[in-house]
């Protein structure tokens, strides 16, 4: 799996320390624009990911900062992104059954590197449910697009209107 990895300077640490890991599970993974000095903003991370998921250029992002609340806001701003905060492997793990989210947003701050690895492992190794979660997601689409989601029927791709 093609996984892109970001950060801003309080994430970068953790970052790095991910990239070995996903290696060692036979993933192809790499940090887009590393964040070298002292200061780097999270929407410039944020973006060059969700850009590579939304342009099928990486099956997969990760995104690292000090809280992850920013990276999420940043991330969730490019069409067709599903970014999660996360905080543990519960919460990973159903951000991609039931949300199918592409990207995960994780806190540095927060986490240690071996609560990182086991969280995006739970991530990694949880598949998309679909069902009831792909309407809701269809729904997000519609929003995205400047829909009313309520106009989306149970049929994949009818809405109410349509």
């Amino acid at each position: 799996m093609k996984i892109v990895l970001g950060c801003d300077h309080r994430g970068a640490a953790a970052v790095r320390g991910l990239l070995p890991h996903l290696r060692a599970h036979g993933h192809q993974a790499d940090i887009l624009g590393p964040c070298e000095g002292s200061a780097c903003d999270y929407p410039d991370g944020a973006y060059r990911v969700a850009s590579a998921v939304a342009g099928h250029d990486a099956d997969l992002g990760i995104l690292i900062c000090g809280s992850g609340i920013g990276m999420s806001i940043a991330a969730n701003k490019v069409d067709g992104i599903r970014a999660a905060l996360v905080c543990d492997e519960i919460t990973a793990k159903l951000a991609r059954r039931h949300n199918d989210a592409n990207v995960l947003c994780l806190s540095a701050d927060m986490s240690g590197p071996d609560d990182i690895a086991q969280t995006v492992d739970a991530w990694l190794e949880t598949e998309f449910e679909g069902g009831r979660h792909a309407r809701r997601l269809r729904k997000v689409a519609a929003i995205e697009a400047g829909q009313d989601p309520s106009t989306v029927t149970a049929d994949e791709g009818t809405t109410a209107t349509s």
